[in-house]
């Protein structure tokens, strides 16, 4: 089925669970599918078992709490295929579970950054 054919889709965290997941059925749908999450060698996995099952798809590995990694990932999105149908924004991190006073307040930047 091909409910999804020509459209391209962009899905943080994709290196593995729910991200993984849900890029890999995107691809199936017909989708090319973008996969960005910050360990490439998990992203090529993803990747690899995309094209196995006969789909499409782009890894791009980054952190993206990184200052200007959205906009150069949105400048390179922009200038190979002009668009996004399909945003996931599926990347998020839980952070140290601790008291407010001992919260690590980088570790806090870097939480309400990404999620």
């Amino acid at each position: 089925m091909s409910d999804f054919q020509g459209r391209i889709a962009l899905v943080t965290g994709a290196s593995r669970g729910i991200g993984a997941a849900i890029a890999e059925k995107l691809a199936a749908k017909g989708a090319h599918v973008v996969l960005t999450a910050r360990t490439a060698a998990d992203l090529e996995a993803v990747e690899q078992r995309i094209f196995e099952a006969g789909g499409s798809a782009t890894i791009a590995p980054m952190d993206l709490t990184e200052g200007g990694s959205i906009e150069r990932l949105a400048a390179a999105l922009r200038e190979r295929w002009g668009k996004i149908d399909i945003l996931v924004l599926n990347a998020a991190m839980l952070g140290t579970l601790s008291p407010v006073p001992v919260i690590d307040p980088a570790e806090f930047n870097r939480v309400l950054t990404l999620n």
